[in-house]
């Protein structure tokens, strides 16, 4: 999985699968531009990264905003020169309730990070990594983008998105040397899966007795899942989900 300085984009880079993705890209020699808007997480990213011995570069950045996502591409070209690999992992939540009791609101708010950024960050780093000739591409799915949960409806329809906008992206750019593929985490211990489980109303415990593994699944498992995707080791797969679930979605 050689990625030596290689050039690496994560949106949703602050915390929990992000930061560590972010971090194995570090270890991995890679030049790592994350992006976030919690400027004060983002400085403990930055620490962390360069802990490994690379360069990184942290761009505060909305991931629903068009104007934030096309300067932060633009910027990663200009400190590096190039984008060989994104990560695009930005996302939030929904409310744990039924499908009535959700808002338009509440649909706005997710589907403007969850799909319309996800859409923003593909068009400009395709742009980018067309004019290159080669670029790999993985986006933040969901073991709810492969199956469904109650009261996450509408979380799950935006993760069903991100795998219809990953699987026809790599139909278009299969040929012109980009490999588009989607990570689809189970229960990842983060700060995200903490405010679902109060929201549903499910503890710890019960999720560890769902799933064939018995445990939660680590932030730093998924990262490693990315790496590999984003390597020459991974030449030959494009369009595909991986769960990264400990075999709940088999079970």
């Amino acid at each position: 999985m050689i990625l030596q300085n290689k050039v690496a984009l994560v949106t949703g880079g602050t915390s929990g699968i992000g930061r560590a993705t972010a971090i194995a890209f570090g270890v991995a020699g890679v030049k790592v531009v994350f992006s976030g808007r919690r400027d004060a997480e983002g400085e403990k990213t930055t620490k962390l990264i360069r802990e490994t011995g690379a360069e990184c570069l942290y761009v505060h950045s909305d991931a629903s905003n068009e104007a934030d996502i096309k300067a932060l591409v633009q910027k990663t070209v200009a400190t590096y020169g190039r984008l060989d690999c994104a990560f695009n992992n930005a996302g939030i939540e929904s409310p744990g309730k039924p499908l009535h009791e959700q808002s338009i609101e509440d649909f706005d708010k997710l589907m403007a990070i969850n799909v319309r950024g996800l859409f923003l960050c593909m068009k400009y780093e395709i742009e980018q990594m067309l004019s290159q000739g080669s670029g790999v591409i993985v986006n933040t799915s969901s073991t709810g983008g492969l199956v469904a949960f109650p009261k996450n409806s509408l979380y799950d329809a935006s993760k069903h998105a991100v795998m219809g906008l990953t699987r026809s992206a790599a139909l278009d750019y299969g040929k012109r040397g980009i490999r588009i593929n989607a990570v689809n985490p189970g229960s990842i211990a983060t700060e995200l899966l903490d405010r679902a489980f109060k929201q549903l109303g499910i503890s710890a415990d019960i999720v560890d007795s769902l799933v064939p593994m018995g445990r939660i699944g680590k932030a730093e498992e998924v990262a490693q899942a990315v790496v590999f995707l984003c390597s020459d080791a991974a030449s030959y797969i494009t369009g595909q989900p991986l769960a990264i679930d400990g075999g709940y979605t088999v079970s």
